[in-house]
């Protein structure tokens, strides 16, 4: 299968960021998918995973960056994108990026001659990546490494733009993934339908849109406290749902 397409306000940049979502984002994800998946694509999928949870194996792609083998995975998790420029994959990382790396992922899944351990291994990476996808700051500035040079303080402690989204909120906000996803924002049928329209690209093109407004709306004595939390925890839920359906909607078209 060719790779997608996508012609964005965007560059491209080497730059990774630390962190996404953390655990507990990553396994909301996870869960929200296994909620409304099919009971024909969570059977082929435990088959694939030896049973393993969707939320369990959601940090995988986190999980195995200390190892040296898996370094060149790396790249896939973000695409750093600038207010300016134009993305395509002509001109795109050549070691990667979050939208090659899902569509590898999703091209070795369907690949009849793939063993089970690769697709196993690029499940995996894929349930990790559409997480990351939803993360704002996984499309943020690369003169900045994804806001990860945005110092701030959060409640008084020091922190980043990026960690702020990664976990910052969300571990604030103290709920747990099965809460987080058991709370989700509750929707009409019609309103899913939207969420779940498009590809990875449009997804990705829409939460730069976010994204960019993170950088706009940042006070100038870099202090973020409850008025933030208030204004945005809205929007972190809404990212962690749309991932969750996203990727069941992907899921189903692999497994069920």
């Amino acid at each position: 299968m060719r790779f997608f397409f996508i012609f964005l306000i965007a560059t491209q940049s080497i730059f990774a960021t630390s962190e996404d979502w953390g655990k507990t984002g990553h396994r909301t994800v996870g869960e929200i998918a296994t909620s409304v998946l099919s009971k024909k694509a969570l059977k082929n999928i435990a088959t694939i995973l030896d049973g393993a949870s969707l939320a369990l194996v959601s940090n995988y792609g986190d999980d195995i960056k200390s190892d040296k083998k898996y370094r060149k995975y790396g790249p896939w998790h973000y695409v750093n994108l600038s207010l300016d420029g134009i993305y395509s994959l002509e001109t795109a990382n050549p070691q990667g990026d979050i939208i090659q790396g899902i569509q590898v992922c999703i091209n070795t899944i369907r690949d009849v001659n793939a063993s089970k351990e690769e697709k196993a291994f690029h499940l995996k990476l894929l349930v990790h990546f559409i997480g990351d996808l939803h993360q704002p700051m996984h499309m943020g500035h690369p003169e900045d490494k994804g806001g990860n040079d945005v110092k701030l303080t959060w409640f008084g402690k020091s922190t980043n733009l990026h960690r702020v989204w990664d976990s910052n909120m969300i571990d604030d906000y103290g709920m747990s993934y099965s809460e987080l996803a058991k709370e989700s924002p509750r929707l009409s049928k019609r309103a899913r339908k939207e969420i779940i329209k498009g590809t990875p690209l449009d997804w990705m093109k829409e939460g730069h849109i976010i994204t960019e407004k993170l950088y706009e709306d940042l006070p100038q004595n870099g202090k973020l406290g409850y008025e933030y939390a208030y204004k945005y925890t809205g929007v972190m839920r809404d990212q962690l749902q749309k991932g969750g359906l996203r990727l069941a909607k992907l899921l189903e078209v692999l497994f069920g």
